[in-house]
């Protein structure tokens, strides 16, 4: 297969299924896979709405409560806790980065490729790492993600349901379900579906020691309130 793939001046075989994805879709679907050239802005607006919402039903529906509490547990024991997310993945981590400080966890956010994995491979145990991919086979994280593995760090990664490589180096895999394909240039859909469990596992992290949680969350906010006028 690599010799194949080599022979038509390709690097692999992903580089092949991104080629021919791009020559039987039309130009919008880069925009979105439900899109038509001539939709109008009432059409656009209820198709972009739909996808959303689907998108919401279907991780619901996927996502795993005992992953969940499962992955509520590493957190709450371990003694740190490090995020890792790249390109539209990144806003999410750092999403969660802020959530995470706002209840009171030791937690950091990188966004980095290279401090990502100069990070990770000084992790160790006591510390949990959660990494944010939709695909699941972006090299930089599923570096990072096996690199906190090997060094004793407990891993979780917000993935979309199906095989990929990052799922090797995860001891807990929280699913989206995502109706992304591999002509997307970026994921939408799925942003919210991240976001959306994100919501769920700070939810849970927070009532798991509700009395420290609400006591820090009412510090935080007083705290914020003096950057208000």
């Amino acid at each position: 297969m690599v010799g194949l793939c080599k022979s038509l001046g390709a690097s692999g075989f992903q580089q092949i299924k991104i080629a021919l994805a791009q020559e039987i879709v039309q130009p919008v679907q880069f925009i979105h896979e439900d899109l038509k050239q001539h939709d109008t802005i009432g059409s656009t607006i209820r198709k972009i709405f739909q996808s959303n919402v689907q998108t919401l039903h279907d991780t619901q529906a996927a996502l795993d409560p005992n992953a969940m509490e499962k992955a509520v547990k590493l957190i709450r024991e371990a003694r740190r806790i490090e995020i890792y997310g790249i390109g539209s993945a990144a806003t999410i981590a750092e999403d969660a980065h802020y959530r995470m400080l706002r209840i009171g966890l030791d937690v950091k956010v990188v966004v980095d490729s290279h401090v990502q994995a100069i990070s990770a491979s000084l992790t160790g145990p006591g510390v949990a790492v959660l990494t944010v991919s939709h695909s699941g086979s972006t090299h930089e994280t599923v570096l990072a993600t096996r690199l906190a593995k090997e060094a004793g760090a407990a891993t979780i990664c917000i993935t979309n349901f199906g095989k990929s490589p990052i799922q090797a180096y995860a001891d807990v895999l929280l699913f989206t379900m995502a109706r992304e394909t591999n002509f997307r240039t970026e994921a939408m859909t799925s942003r919210l579906a991240q976001l959306a469990i994100i919501d769920a596992l700070i939810a849970c992290l927070a009532l798991s020691e509700y009395d420290k949680s609400v006591k820090t969350l009412r510090h935080t906010f007083d705290v914020l309130s003096l950057k208000r006028y």
